[in-house]
């Protein structure tokens, strides 16, 4: 390897290659020598290692940047937590480790937190930052509890009881594609999120159900979707042009451009105040129409119990009950006689 010597770089060398790391015991150094990735990452993995410093909270950012756990990150992810690394670093950087075990600690970090709290869902992704990293620090042994444990988030979305309506759905295919309406009507009859749902393979159709792992759970729990007939109908329409189920116009599977495609239409059809994740509220609906009990599509969609009931309230039973007031109502006046009024005489 051909590179200048660097003052503090830990240069091994093993197996006829060579391996760069930050200083001797630190990290390694993904990026080629002399290229500016490689000064950039260097600077970033060293700024929490001034004087050698690991005592205090900025070198459990740049370990955590360094991490296995923080690579495993989407790209994406990375690029959204980045600011609040940084905001930490300028709060927190200086700050002893070991100050995050003293209960006292959770005073200025929901300080922090509430200088964000105009912006509730910013806030919260704030405090989900600060606590990844502190479990970091307790797995690796520099911490015994995760301070941010039990600190209440700010933002408060429950849209589990908002659907798309069977006129919602029809609204927007006067203005949509058929591939991006095969999407809405699988999300509507699958219940599953648009992540999962655009990486749904063929293979994943089995006889009688739609087997997938989620990404929610970073694929560790599998769903299981029964193919009713009204799934297995929309199924047999999709024409297979890939492994993957839903296409874009030009055959090839989604990658970025789905969300590009589909909210024009949306906005055409005066749909802005559904969400695409709503649909899995009607895909709710259909299952327990379908025989599935509130239990099982708890289960499925992860919500709790209630959250389904109330669904199910809202949308299905309040009709149920209409229609049965209705019914006695009119059983009711089929029972009564008809009387008619008496004829007055004629003068």
């Amino acid at each position: 390897m051909a590179m200048l010597p660097i003052k503090g770089v830990h240069i091994v060398r093993s197996k006829g290659r060579d391996y760069v790391y930050a200083w001797r015991g630190g990290p390694r150094l993904k990026s080629e020598p002399g290229t500016d990735a490689f000064v950039q990452e260097l600077a970033e993995l060293r700024k929490g290692h001034v004087d050698g410093d690991r005592s205090k909270f900025r070198f459990l950012i740049s370990s955590y940047k360094a991490s296995d756990d923080w690579k495993g990150l989407a790209p994406k992810s990375r690029a959204n937590w980045t600011p609040f690394l940084d905001k930490l670093d300028k709060r927190f950087g200086d700050t002893s480790i070991l100050a995050f075990d003293r209960p006292l600690i959770r005073v200025p970090i929901r300080q922090w937190r509430d200088q964000m709290k105009h912006t509730p869902r910013q806030a919260d992704m704030a405090l989900q930052v600060l606590s990844r990293i502190l479990s970091f620090g307790v797995a690796e042994g520099r911490l015994q509890n995760n301070a941010c444990s039990g600190i209440p988030r700010i933002y408060k979305s429950n849209r589990a009881d908002i659907i798309w309506t069977p006129a919602d759905i029809a609204a927007i295919d006067t203005h949509s594609s058929r591939e991006v309406m095969f999407a809405i009507r699988l999300a509507a009859l699958t219940g599953l999120r648009k992540g999962d749902l655009l990486k749904l393979n063929w293979s994943h159709v089995k006889e009688h159900s739609i087997e997938i792992s989620t990404g929610k759970s970073s694929n560790r729990k599998t769903t299981l979707i029964p193919i009713y007939r009204e799934l297995r109908e929309l199924l047999s329409e999709i024409p297979v042009r890939s492994t993957r189920i839903l296409t874009n116009q030009k055959g090839h599977p989604w990658q970025t451009g789905f969300n590009a495609s589909y909210r024009p239409y949306k906005l055409k059809a005066g749909l802005d105040h559904l969400h695409f994740h709503d649909l899995r509220g009607t895909a709710a609906t259909r299952m327990y129409l379908a025989g599935l009990t509130i239990r099982e599509i708890a289960h499925m969609f992860t919500w709790s119990e209630d959250q389904v009931e109330k669904l199910i309230n809202v949308y299905v039973r309040k009709d149920e009950l209409i229609l049965d007031r209705i019914r006695r109502i009119d059983e009711l006046e089929a029972r009564t006689p008809t009387v008619k009024p008496a004829v007055k005489p004629s003068a």
